[in-house]
């Protein structure tokens, strides 16, 4: 038997479930329990371009803010070799994933592309303009989030670590203890702890970091500028931006696994099934004849 170091086995042990849903700006990817992947929304850049795509264990979606000169977007799948699959939008690279290889965790932001290694080290590809792909020397970590200009790295100790833009504080997550996992939107940051709440931090115009209140949180999601908690009922909780009616999610039940994209939100069932909510200009929201879809830790 190979010899596997605590610190190895720790890292294996302390990961979380893989992403079966993913929201981006204008589209929606779900993993099938199948290996497949199906995808709705916007296409310009063949962002939904999966039908071809086997043996995938986990999506992430492009995401960014919602504004004139924004809105293209890409699609990362991780397969089960550890080797990750890219589609659509791919202006600065971010889509050059095919050399990467033992790829455990992945995650998509605006214009780039991260992904988490199983030895607990991360490797990035695309924008950079603001130090948000200066990851080389991260080391013992568990999961990864990207928001559109920053990225968040939980490690194996429950602190969390940050690189990119930090014009509203979001990068100011060095006195976070006890996290479990993170998110990240536009401007703002979220922690989940290990006792059920969650914590925030970056622009909270709209409210998107009032989550003080909340408890029984198994899992979040982060938008552009709305935060979404998953509790442990399988009912929903939304703070933040609602303009286009993201946050209405008060009447879910029996979800499993939440994701958020820009302006849209979308929920998996315990069944299987998906709901969602929120800007449905480009038919991202159209998710109700979707079944078979991956449970998360299945």
């Amino acid at each position: 038997m190979d010899y596997i170091s605590p610190k190895e086995a720790a890292l294996k042990v302390k990961r979380w479930p893989k992403d079966t849903i993913a929201a981006g700006r204008r589209h929606t990817v779900g993993l099938k329990s199948d290996g497949t992947v199906t995808a709705m929304g916007d296409n310009k850049y063949g962002q939904c371009n999966v039908s071809c795509w086997l043996d995938i264990v986990a999506v992430a979606a492009g995401n960014v803010h919602m504004a004139t000169n924004t809105g293209n977007a890409h699609t990362i799948g991780l397969k089960s070799d550890g080797t990750v699959a890219a589609v659509g939008w791919n202006k600065h690279d971010q889509c050059e994933v095919n050399e990467w290889r033992d790829i455990v965790a992945v995650t998509a932001g605006w214009r780039r592309t991260i992904g988490l290694k199983s030895d607990g080290s991360v490797v990035a590809v695309g924008r950079n303009n603001e130090g948000e792909c200066n990851v080389s020397d991260w080391h013992d970590i568990v999961a990864v989030a990207a928001g559109d200009w920053h990225t968040i790295g939980l490690k194996l100790d429950g602190t969390v670590t940050a690189v990119g833009n930090n014009r509203y504080r979001q990068c100011n997550v060095s006195d976070w203890r006890g996290i479990v996992a993170v998110a990240a939107g536009y401007l703002h940051t979220v922690g989940l702890k290990s006792d059920g709440t969650a914590v925030a931090v970056g622009q909270n115009k709209v409210g998107q970091c009032d989550v003080s209140g909340w408890r029984g949180i198994v899992a979040i999601a982060v938008g552009s500028s709305h935060t979404i908690g998953l509790k442990s009922d399988g009912t929903v909780a939304a703070v933040g931006w609602n303009e286009y009616g993201q946050c209405n999610v008060s009447d879910w039940c029996d979800i499993v696994a939440i994701a958020a994209g820009c302006a849209h939100t979308i929920g998996l069932k315990s069944d299987g099934t998906v709901v969602a909510v929120g800007d449905n200009e480009y038919g991202q929201c159209d998710v109700s004849g979707r079944r078979g879809i991956q449970l998360p830790g299945n």
